[in-house]
């Protein structure tokens, strides 16, 4: 293993990991204080609102990709006259969008769940699932990508990777860059959600994010 795959690993005992097993350790103990609780909520604060203002960005990508795509539609077939740069610039947003907008999706709850039984479980066993659930399967997931994309996520930046198309977007490893991106919010949020969890089990729950539906 690599010092550079190591690091990545690294990622998963970041501080809000480290946090969580610091209040467990220390409610086993009974030596919890108020100031312990008070840099917990600051740290998941930090990232929710992280992950909120970059969606609140990237949101409008969706309505400048129907524009853009109506602009292109009409320009071939109105005008006769395409543009390259245009169309590839589309696949750009569409990507950024749902890539940057998952960590504010996994917050609010809005990502599918297949587990039949959540809904009738009490906050706390949800509380569970959602701590094992992103430890032992968001984490690692998002480390294997992370692990996997930068060999060729390097190249890429190399060579300063463009279109293969002579008129397309000369920036492909930007395009490429938004995986690890991605993955990096998502190891973050879901570590905020394991340490939002904690606090629920310990009696010092933080106030819930709004659920998709509310937000709508």
């Amino acid at each position: 293993m690599s010092n550079l795959n190591f690091y990545w690993i690294l990622l998963a005992f970041n501080p809000l990991v480290l946090m969580a097993i610091w209040l467990l350790v220390s409610t086993k103990w009974q030596q919890l204080n108020r100031q312990s609780f008070i840099w917990a909520g600051k740290l998941v604060v930090t990232v929710d609102r992280f992950n909120e203002i970059l969606i609140e960005i990237v949101k409008w990508f969706a309505l400048a990709m129907v524009l853009l795509t109506a602009a292109l539609v009409v320009g071939r077939y109105v005008f006769g006259v395409g543009s390259l740069k245009g169309q590839e610039a589309v696949i750009y947003m569409h990507g950024a969008l749902f890539l940057f907008a998952a960590g504010a999706t996994l917050l609010h709850n809005g990502h599918v769940r297949v587990d039949v039984f959540f809904s009738r479980l009490n906050q706390k066993q949800k509380s569970i699932i959602d701590i094992l659930g992103s430890f032992f399967f968001l984490i690692p997931m998002c480390l294997t990508i992370l692990i996997v994309s930068q060999s060729f996520i390097a190249t890429s930046w190399q060579v300063l990777e463009g279109s293969p198309e002579a008129d397309g977007l000369q920036l492909v490893y930007l395009l490429k860059t938004t995986i690890p991106a991605f993955a990096i919010l998502m190891l973050f949020q879901g570590s905020a959600q394991i340490l939002r969890g904690t606090l629920q089990l310990i009696g010092q729950p933080l106030p819930a994010a709004k659920a998709v539906t509310e937000l709508i």
